[in-house]
């Protein structure tokens, strides 16, 4: 329902309510139709719900089976550490889907607990709950609007809605019926919203929505969505059933062909359970969470502060930016940046000394000093106060030489304020106000300068400058009665001045940055076209002219298809809705992209939430967008985005290095255990062993993989393509050929250990499988580059996971108290070297693989 089109006399027929209110019995009846005023929260999951959802992942439900046969066979140390493994697991992803999601408890806490209503013709204190359409309240500055409301009565009220609509000034309400439907929240002047605070003035209103039905209604209903999965979280899903019924597809190979050739039952379903165990990359959700967690850690360290863990690695995916204006790419302050002073000026008004336009501009005003210096007042006012300042006219010092001695407040019917002041036996009376209305007040002395001020203010305007004018009257004396009308008019114009909120430095040199990385950076904001496209075209997001800028109501008459055909053009919105930002986050997904939202209000909050990454101000913001967010700018600064967007480029880079890594360790697993029947070899790693490598040889190096420094041109490149798949191309043939050449390096110590009556063969084989892989992470550290170029050096937490690793492996072959746990045997110095000299392989292997991939690339 359009409120705001309707007359208060209609809104009374419409809600069949009255000026004096309702009655209490018939404000009951409605109560237990309409519902309480209150923000409902969506369904909560349940302590073990949560648990359910860890432990139904195809891959674990495998390893539990695989747990429960071994237990079944008696080998119940193997069923005690894949369960261990199963149980660590679930901790960790319980843990990060415990902390739930409290954006709509912060709705909750916006609203106001208690409200004045007219009810039986009295006004009575109520809870604000109990509101129903159709009730009359009462409201006064200081209190948090209950209900969505239609202003009935109001005297100089203003409102600050910024958390609602985005608009960061205070919106002076009327009484007045609006002619156009398709309003923005921020155009609504005559309505009041659920949750926003009255700064100044008081006023009567009708209650016309509550609860759900609420524009905060609204925006909680867009909340209560679920939590998109991150790139990396959707891929290794799809691989993992993938993986999952080729392991199972393996394992009946396996086991119907030991049968076949004779092997015993239990035997041959203990050798599918262990290929089911290496083939399950156990290592792999723990290592992929341990390393966000600390790439989470070093981005607090950039003002960055992440709420939700896989966001860290959707920043290396993000292809859109979708930033708000107003404190994030702007500083937030209102600045005079421009000013132009009539030329033909009747006389020196204040002295000759004195400039007339920064005297004005000093002396008509409301802004106070506090007793630690500070100015306090209208952000607008405060700008022009602060210029004048700037420019050594001092507030109190002029007052004191030019006292006021009576005004003429400001509001929305004239547009203007008035101050007189006291200068020697004259009055001064200056007028302030939007040069459309002083142009009219005007003597006829500025009349051949009328065209040369709509000119310069025009030039002002359309550079995206708010522009407020001064104009001036001398009086013989103080009148005894002050009319307005009377008062502002035959005026001479003194000067105006153009101000806006000038964008932040950095800002500009993040916008190329983002740009340069293959990122396309849009503008939403509740400002006003002309604005925004200034502002916007200062920091290079508009660059040419194929970038198109859209409001609000031009995008309300756009269908769903007419919108998509334009939406990866459009850099620029302005004058939106909490719904219509909501619709440019899902339109652009839609074509593939990865988005990533900034906002501080409320009225972001669905698009936080809906986006791939969603990120609140941390010193603007407010709760209700903190909670919706995946991560948080400290700062508020949106050139602290493309420092975490290059840093998650950088942990990405870094997951895929150890997805390889453990994959091929995996492959070679498989590859040894599922070779050795069809060589005549006896199985050569026991399930314990492969735990061990996957828990152990994978887990330590892999998260010293984290730790790589980011390649050279992180930032020069396009985002990673979330459609394509993470082990197409060169991974996967690089996974299959390193691990048979594991897997094959392991059965040939296997072949000589029973070549050679070597009853040291398993050991040996378990130690090259693991040292193999020792020396293929300190290989891939780089794609392109030699270990011995990059340096051995430059990850020292490697060399420690390296000197870590090795020292364990040493320990359960040499410690006798391990041997029986890990059926492990102390190799002699022959063997060990031999050991040794086996696992160097395929390291020089994948080094050589890097010089011949260098050598085709130049030749092509």
């Amino acid at each position: 329902m359009n409120w705001h089109n309707s007359s208060i006399s209609d809104v009374y027929k419409l809600l069949d309510s009255s000026a004096s209110g309702l009655d209490q019995n018939k404000a009951e009846l409605l109560l237990s139709k309409a519902g309480q005023n209150l923000i409902q929260e969506g369904k909560k999951k349940t302590v073990w719900g949560i648990i359910l959802h860890q432990i139904s992942d195809f891959m674990i439900i495998i390893l539990i089976i695989a747990a429960v046969i071994s237990g079944i066979a008696g080998d119940l140390t193997d069923t005690i550490i894949i369960l261990t493994i199963i149980v660590l697991n679930a901790l960790a992803g319980f843990i990060q889907e415990y902390r739930a999601e409290k954006a709509m408890e912060a709705l909750k806490n916006m609203s106001s607990s208690q409200a004045i209503a007219l009810r039986n013709q009295k006004a009575v204190k109520i809870n604000a709950t109990e509101l129903v359409p159709g009730d009359v309240i009462l409201l006064e500055a200081g209190d948090v609007i209950p209900a969505d409301i239609r202003f009935i009565k109001v005297q100089s009220l203003k409102v600050d809605e910024s958390a609602l609509t985005g608009e960061s000034e205070n919106v002076e309400k009327n009484i007045k019926k609006l002619e156009s439907e398709n309003l923005v929240l921020a155009d609504r002047t005559n309505m009041g919203f659920k949750g926003t605070f009255i700064n100044s003035g008081h006023g009567t209103a009708i209650v016309v929505e509550t609860g759900m039905q609420t524009e905060l209604g609204h925006i909680a209903s867009m909340i209560q969505i679920a939590d998109n999965s991150t790139p990396l979280q959707k891929r290794l899903s799809a691989f993992g059933k993938r993986l999952s019924l080729i392991i199972l597809l393996i394992c009946a190979i396996i086991f119907i062909s030991g049968w076949l050739r004779g092997e015993g039952l239990t035997e041959m379903l203990l050798i599918s359970i262990s290929l089911a165990v290496a083939a399950i990359p156990e290592a792999l959700p723990a290592l992929v969470t341990i390393s966000l967690a600390l790439g989470a850690k070093k981005l607090v360290k950039q003002h960055v502060l992440i709420r939700k863990l896989p966001a860290v690695e959707t920043l290396g995916s993000v292809s859109y930016i979708c930033t708000d204006k107003t404190g994030t790419l702007t500083i937030n302050k209102m600045t005079v940046r421009k000013t132009y002073e009539a030329e033909d000026q009747v006389k020196a008004i204040f002295s000759i000394e004195k400039n007339n336009l920064l005297s004005a501009m000093a002396l008509n005003n409301d802004i106070l000093k506090s007793d630690k210096g500070e100015w306090l007042g209208d952000s607008t006012e405060l700008a022009l106060v602060q210029y004048a300042s700037s420019k050594g006219y001092d507030k109190p010092k002029l007052e004191k030489e030019f006292p006021r001695i009576a005004e003429i407040p400001f509001d929305s019917q004239r547009k203007c304020m008035s101050t007189f002041h006291q200068a020697g036996d004259e009055i001064i009376m200056i007028t302030k106000g939007g040069m459309d209305v002083l142009l009219g007040k005007l003597t006829h002395q500025n009349g051949n300068e009328h065209t040369k001020f709509e000119e310069e203010q025009n030039a002002m305007s359309a550079s995206g400058h708010r522009v407020l004018g001064y104009a001036y009257k001398l009086l013989p004396k103080m009148p005894d009665k002050i009319n307005p009308k009377e008062l502002e008019s035959s005026l001479t114009m003194i000067g105006f001045a153009g101000m806006i909120d000038p964008p932040r430095e950095e800002a500009k040199q993040a916008i190329s940055q983002c740009k340069d990385a293959g990122i396309k950076p849009v503008m939403i904001t509740g400002d006003h076209k002309l604005t925004a496209t200034a502002i916007a075209a200062d920091l290079g997001i508009i660059s040419s002219d194929d970038d198109l800028v859209m409001t609000g109501a031009e995008l309300s008459d756009l269908s769903e298809s007419d919108f998509n055909s334009v939406v990866e053009k459009v850099c620029v919105y302005a004058r939106v809705n909490p719904e219509q930002k909501l619709r440019i986050i899902q339109a652009l997904q839609g074509q593939n992209n990865f988005v990533a939202m900034t906002g501080d209000g409320v009225n972001d909050a669905p698009a936080l939430k809906n986006a791939d990454i969603g990120i609140a101000m941390g010193i603007n913001g407010t709760e209700v967008s903190k909670q919706a967010a995946h991560m948080i700018l400290l700062d508020d600064n949106f050139a602290t985005i493309i420092k975490a967007i290059r840093h998650g480029r950088r942990i990405y880079d870094n997951i895929l290095k150890f997805i390889k890594y453990i994959m091929t360790g995996n492959s070679g697993e498989i590859w040894a255990i599922s070779l050795a029947p069809f060589l005549g070899l006896p199985i050569p790693l026991l399930a314990i062993h492969i735990l061990w490598i996957n828990l152990i040889t994978d887990g330590l190096p892999g998260l010293a993989l984290a730790s790589e420094p980011a390649e050279t041109n992180i930032m020069k490149r396009p985002p990673h393509d979330p459609s394509k798949n993470i082990f197409g191309g060169s991974m996967a043939w690089h996974i299959l050929w390193v691990g048979l050449l594991m897997g094959l390096v392991t059965l040939w110590i296997q072949a000589w250990a029973v070549h050679n009556n070597n009853h040291y063969g398993q050991t040996m084989a378990f130690s090259v499988l693991c040292f193999s892989q020792l020396g293929h992470v300190m290989a891939i550290r780089s794609k392109r580059d030699s270990i011995f170029k990059i340096g051995v050096f430059s990850n020292k937490p490697m060399l420690a996971a390296l000197l870590g690793t090795i020292s364990l492996q040493f320990m359960i072959i040499y410690v006798p108290f391990f041997n029986p746990i890990f059926r492990t045997q102390p190799l002699p110095i022959y063997e060990l070297l031999i050991t040794i000299a086996a696992s160097a392989i395929v390291f020089w292997a994948v080094e050589f693989e890097k010089i011949i991939k260098k050598r085709i690339k130049k030749r092509s």
